[in-house]
């Protein structure tokens, strides 16, 4: 792709308090099969320019819920709403919506500008209007010079690129991706990543991407969905979700957590191990758990909690040392990069060693479970 990021307007930033309208809205929208919960009663707003997604495991409810909006699955009860209008009861081909599926779905026996410029014949747009509006479409990503290939001859990359720009040649409002990367391999898949990102910050049309892959959606979206259950457990921006998760779910789902079960005494957090540690005064008293991320881990020094080193594992960028707390069968992992290690050459850090552990006050994030 050559083309250059272009910084969203202000109106369309996550978080902005000049944000636009609401390009979604669902309101009370659930899903029943029988005595099947696929989806329980939600409220969602989705904002105009917002590229936003729907993350959780298989069965969470996100495709259900995407497929609602697309108008592919009728609601059992509640109203959807695109750009203000109710479409709950409009099928898929009257909503101003498209959709790019896993299996990406060309049709072989049509070139690339064919499949491209197939909705604009079906809505019987002029011949001349077709081609140059298609010819656009695939400028847009990065496959101009793709136009009278076979769809046969293309990458896995290539064809969903084919896929993306056959839903956008439409102008549609919203553009639904129900894990359109997931069939592509690792390295392809992060260069997609970031080519979708610049697509849509291009276009500006709003996305609702559906995945089951945190880093996924740490990397692509303005705000996240967490769905569990058919249960939303929180919807934030990346760093909100991984610095401050609403639930003990949203902060094991999104990245690698340290969890301590204790409860809070005074200044400090008691743990089940009877061991102290520290924790913000601001933490409520009726915490149950403390999560505390990896990286803010730090081993050696003037730690305040022991714990005997049970493996060393390189990955590159970051040495993941896995470590017990003494007695206790807890575990906890610390997330160390060469600086790190090179202060710590003098410890050795090898399976057995009994280490001092330690991380900063505001580092120790407070849950309260609910009963």
């Amino acid at each position: 792709m050559t083309s250059v990021p272009v910084e969203k307007p202000l109106a369309q930033r996550a978080g902005s308090d000049t944000a636009k309208a609401n390009s979604i809205e669902l309101r009370g929208i659930e899903k029943r099969y029988g005595d099947s919960v696929a989806l329980q009663p939600i409220d969602l707003d989705i904002r105009d320019g917002e590229f936003f997604c729907l993350l959780g495991p298989s069965g969470c409810g996100k495709t259900t819920t995407l497929n609602i909006i697309g108008g592919f699955v009728e609601p059992s009860g509640g109203v959807v709403r695109i750009a203000g209008k109710d479409v709950t009861k409009l099928p898929p081909n009257r909503r101003p919506v498209n959709t790019v599926f896993q299996s990406y779905a060309l049709f072989p026996h049509l070139n690339v500008i064919e499949n491209v410029s197939f909705g604009l014949r079906m809505a019987r747009v002029p011949k001349d209007e077709q081609r140059k509006r298609a010819r656009e479409a695939l400028d847009l990503v990065g496959l101009g010079t793709f136009a009278e290939r076979p769809v046969s001859q293309l990458s896995g990359g290539q064809a969903q690129r084919v896929a993306i720009a056959r839903a956008l040649v439409n102008k549609p409002s919203v553009l639904l991706l129900d894990e359109p990367l997931g069939a592509l391999d690792l390295k392809l898949r992060k260069r997609l990543q970031t080519e979708l990102a610049l697509i849509q910050r291009r276009v500006g049309t709003t996305f609702v991407f559906v995945t089951h892959d945190q880093e996924e959606a740490m990397a692509l979206a303005d705000r996240i969905l967490i769905l569990n259950e058919g249960c939303i457990e929180q919807i934030g921006t990346p760093e909100e979700i991984y610095r401050k998760p609403a639930s003990l779910f949203a902060a094991d789902f999104i990245g690698e957590s340290n969890i301590l079960r204790g409860k809070k005494d005074g200044g400090a957090f008691v743990l089940e191990s009877g061991a102290k540690v520290p924790i913000s005064a601001q933490a409520p008293d009726a915490v149950t758990s403390v999560v505390i991320r990896p990286e803010a881990v730090r081993i050696g020094g003037d730690g305040f909690i022991g714990a005997e080193v049970l493996s060393r594992e390189y990955l590159g960028s970051i040495t993941r040392m896995v470590m017990q707390l003494e007695n206790s069968d807890t575990q906890v992992v610390s997330s160390l990069n060469d600086h790190d290690m090179h202060d710590l050459s003098g410890i050795g850090l090898e399976p057995g060693q009994s280490v001092k552990l330690s991380w900063k006050e505001n580092a120790a994030h407070p849950l309260v479970e609910a009963n």
